[in-house]
């Protein structure tokens, strides 16, 4: 467990770089060039690697040698490319100041789900692997709380260049934690049961065969659809009751909501991972659409916060199924494709607030909802498992075998892999 704390700092340390990249790098911009829009596309750049290089980066890591220097390159690179672009934004031709925002966006899928694939290697399987992954969890949701907050205050105490110096350090932290990290050394024979070693598709590959990865990950993708468009709705919300400048409370509330659900409820291990993601999403678009209808920021941050509270074991959930069922060859591609299509819907949902801006924000909310709440219907649905067929009878009418509706063999446990 030693070495899985140090794990917990690295991983802290990335995301709290990750998660305050893209504030700071539209502050930078503002900061010197006065327009938003060329912070905008600069994140634009940053961002859209992480969905590309997803299946490339888990291939590399499934058939590397060297997964130290793979994990420890991303996350200096990642490191780099943020203070590279401290001193560059508004300094240096743009042309240069994109390809140095795609170059460090190019890392990202290893920051996120690159890193979360190293726990089964840190954690023998078990309770203690499930509670593991709540720890894990909860890194994401604490960088989310900290992150806003350190680079608002370092902006405002000294520039946005000294905000995107913090997240450089952060990266560099975690880049030298990851190398004291022990790696297990991936064998590519271990793949997808039927399929060639794990080249670019066999993460995919795993992804729609499975059929408990394709129902976590459908689900989840849907519900971000939703979820990417909460930041906005935040603000609008906050604006028609009154308080223009309360959008960001509301999200802080639904951060810290999720940071003591994961803590809290995401460390509950006696219940099957699919359960646990089904009732966290019907809990948040309980609570989402119940927000729709506050008569006060006061109240809405209540129920944002008891959505986030709700939302917490989402991630946790998702990431014991990954571990679960995902081939040892293809995990790390399972696990950065999830987080690759997971901020590609979030994207796409803040794409599509942008056109429905104008409507009401509590209809907004309310379309989050069902969103979110069809999210879980979906995984419901998905996750079902078919019906068995009655064995045929054996000769002379002898039991050859336990008969339907006797309990199952847990020696007999099927290996994931099937459908």
């Amino acid at each position: 467990m030693h070495a899985f704390g140090r794990y917990l700092a690295a991983a802290l340390a990335a995301r709290f770089a990750s998660e305050g990249t893209s504030l700071a790098l539209v502050l930078l911009a503002l900061e010197r060039t006065g327009s938003a829009a060329h912070g905008a596309f600069v994140l634009t750049a940053w961002l859209a690697p992480h969905v590309l290089a997803a299946p490339l980066a888990g291939a590399v890591a499934a058939r590397t040698r060297r997964p130290r220097l793979l994990h420890v390159g991303a996350l200096a690179g990642f490191g780099c490319a943020v203070a590279a672009l401290s001193v560059l934004l508004g300094r240096a031709p743009a042309p240069l100041v994109l390809v140095v925002a795609l170059l460090g966006g190019s890392c990202g899928p290893m920051v996120t789900g690159g890193m979360s694939s190293l726990v089964a290697a840190l954690v023998p399987a078990g309770a203690g692997r499930d509670r593991a992954y709540a720890w894990d969890a909860s890194t994401y949701n604490a960088a989310a709380v900290t992150a806003p907050a350190v680079v608002g205050l370092a902006a405002a105490l000294g520039s946005a260049a000294s905000a995107m110096a913090v997240l450089a350090l952060a990266g560099a932290l975690a880049a030298a934690l990851a190398a004291t990290l022990p790696y297990e050394t991936p064998r590519p024979d271990r793949a997808v049961p039927g399929s060639a070693p794990a080249g670019l598709g066999a993460g995919l590959s795993a992804l729609w065969q499975i059929r408990e990865l394709r129902a976590i990950t459908s689900a989840t993708t849907l519900a971000f659809v939703g979820i990417g468009t909460l930041t906005t709705t935040s603000v609008l919300l906050a604006s028609r009751l009154g308080s223009p400048g309360a959008g960001g409370v509301l999200m802080t509330a639904f951060a810290v909501g999720a940071l003591a659900g994961s803590l809290t409820l995401g460390r509950i291990t006696a219940v099957e991972p699919g359960v646990l993601a089904r009732w966290a999403m019907a809990g948040t678009g309980v609570a989402l659409a119940a927000a729709a209808f506050a008569p006060s920021v006061a109240v809405a941050a209540v129920l944002f916060t008891v959505a986030g509270v709700c939302d917490g074991p989402l991630l946790t959930a998702t990431l014991r199924i990954r571990s679960e069922y995902a081939p040892d060859a293809v995990r790390t591609q399972v696990f950065t494709l999830g987080a690759g299509l997971k901020l590609t819907a979030a994207s796409l949902g803040a794409a599509l607030v942008g056109f429905a801006a104008a409507s009401p924000p509590r209809v907004l909310l309310g379309g989050i909802s069902v969103l979110v709440l069809a999210a879980a219907l979906l995984h419901a649905l998905m996750a079902r498992k078919a019906p068995k067929a009655p064995a045929p009878a054996p000769a002379g009418g002898a039991a050859a075998g336990p008969s339907e509706g006797s309990a199952p063999d847990p020696a007999r446990r099927r290996k994931p892999g099937g459908p």
